[in-house]
């Protein structure tokens, strides 16, 4: 179905793992793997991805975040790597460095999420911020928590305790302007409010 605001029949994703050793080839990416699988599992609608590993260095991130949105005009943009605290993690500070608008929530959520695994994850600067009409989040480096943070916590039943930062992403996005998108509500619900 195309979208009415945007004329687009799928949602444009991003998905850059940021990262010296695997964009050296030391050893295997999981990042956009990992990114690309549980974005094809929870968005129904068509999706067209964008690819892209480098090197943790502030200016090629910098330049690759503003040429997926001022040029690729992707919708959402997923970033793994580079969200702790040594000299070379410098997604959050390149990231926000491009951005019209910071959305810490999404860095707050994410650092709930991973408190309940392990201590340190308060060392963690994920965030998100808002560029043109795209959202730009910077997600953790491990593919556990990377699916963790997108999806919430569940118990042994399987019902939800905790949100995940990703049931707030289609709403986030139609607000600036990007296209309505439907998620598949056994991997995550989306949330709108009641109007």
């Amino acid at each position: 179905m195309t979208d009415i605001k945007t004329n687009k029949k799928f949602i444009k994703i991003g998905l850059v793992s940021i990262s010296d050793r695997a964009s050296k080839g030391v050893y295997e990416d999981k990042g956009i793997p990992t990114l690309k699988n549980w974005c094809t599992k929870a968005i129904k609608s068509n999706i067209e991805f964008k690819e892209t590993l480098i090197s943790d260095d502030f200016e090629l991130i910098k330049s690759t975040l503003i040429e997926l949105v001022d040029i690729d005009h992707c919708d959402l943009i997923l970033t793994t790597g580079g969200t702790g605290p040594a000299i070379r993690d410098v997604s959050p500070d390149a990231t926000i460095s491009i951005a019209d608008r910071e959305m810490p929530g999404f860095g707050e959520q994410m650092r709930q999420i991973s408190l309940h695994f392990v201590p340190t994850a308060i060392l963690s600067r994920q965030t998100a911020v808002i560029r043109n009409k795209s959202l730009i989040i910077n997600l953790p480096g491990q593919p556990k928590s990377i699916h963790q943070t997108l999806e919430g916590l569940k118990n042994e039943n399987g019902d939800l305790i905790i949100h995940g930062i990703f049931a707030a992403v289609p709403y986030c996005i139609e607000l600036i302007g990007g296209p309505v998108f439907e998620t598949n509500d056994e991997v995550v619900k989306s949330f709108k409010p009641k109007k």
